[in-house]
């Protein structure tokens, strides 16, 4: 069955933990960065700022550790974070209903595209588990001058779709990416498959959530997607 065509929304996607089972990869490979470089810090503390950007992530989890921290230490880190997280790539999954809930979005004729704080060395790894078409605008980190939980992302991700970011409904399964839907002005929906709770997506504010992208496809239409015969 097909559907009709609209063009009065958009899906911006955050990647890590929203469309692919990569965060607890993301959280160990930190771990292992940092003890290379002779910091000790529980993964928790790190989990909680997974999805933030590397910039502001790295000063979250530098004020989280009573070790001086040396500039070249800090330096170091996310090249160590690079190679740790590349050691772990081949255990990422896409999260269940990840592809079909893409393929259903295709289908009706709604436009989305994928925001990620990540560069594109580590979300180029990922995305292929998804079968993201070539025309599917992919905005990563590098590509703007801010990255979550400030808007630029889901705002560069919108403009290339060509939709208006009060049209657009950002999916994120952190408080980081509904803070910056937020910013942006769309509305957020949260996905517990990042490892954050219900009332803590809620307080950032998505306005529903859903277990994983599976279960956001059965629900489809309770965040405005309707396709008929």
């Amino acid at each position: 069955m097909s559907g009709t065509m609209r063009n009065d929304i958009a899906f911006l996607f955050d990647l890590d933990g929203t469309l692919v089972d990569s965060v607890y990869q993301h959280v160990l490979a930190w771990r292992d960065a940092l003890e290379e470089t002779g910091i000790e810090l529980s993964v928790w503390r790190i989990h909680r700022r997974i999805g933030m950007s590397g910039g502001l992530f790295m000063n979250a989890l530098l004020r989280e550790t009573s070790t001086p921290v040396t500039p070249e230490q800090a330096a170091r880190l996310p090249q160590l974070h690079a190679a740790a997280y590349a050691r772990r790539a081949s255990q990422v999954r896409a999260l269940p209903g990840a592809k079909a809930l893409l393929a259903r979005l295709t289908e009706v004729g709604v436009p989305w595209a994928i925001a990620t704080s990540g560069r594109m060395e580590s979300a180029g790894r990922v995305l292929a588990l998804l079968d993201v078409p070539k025309d599917v605008p992919i905005v990563t980190r590098d590509l703007v001058p801010y990255a979550k939980p400030d808007p630029d992302l889901f705002l560069a991700a919108a403009e290339r779709l060509g939709i208006s970011i009060d049209l657009s409904v950002v999916v994120g399964d952190s408080v980081w990416d509904l803070l910056a839907a937020r910013r942006a002005r769309a509305l957020g929906v949260g996905l517990l498959s990042g490892g954050y709770g219900q009332e803590e997506l809620e307080r950032a504010g998505a306005y529903r959530v859903y277990a994983d992208p599976d279960d956001l496809l059965r629900h489809l239409d309770e965040v405005g997607v309707r396709s008929e015969g």
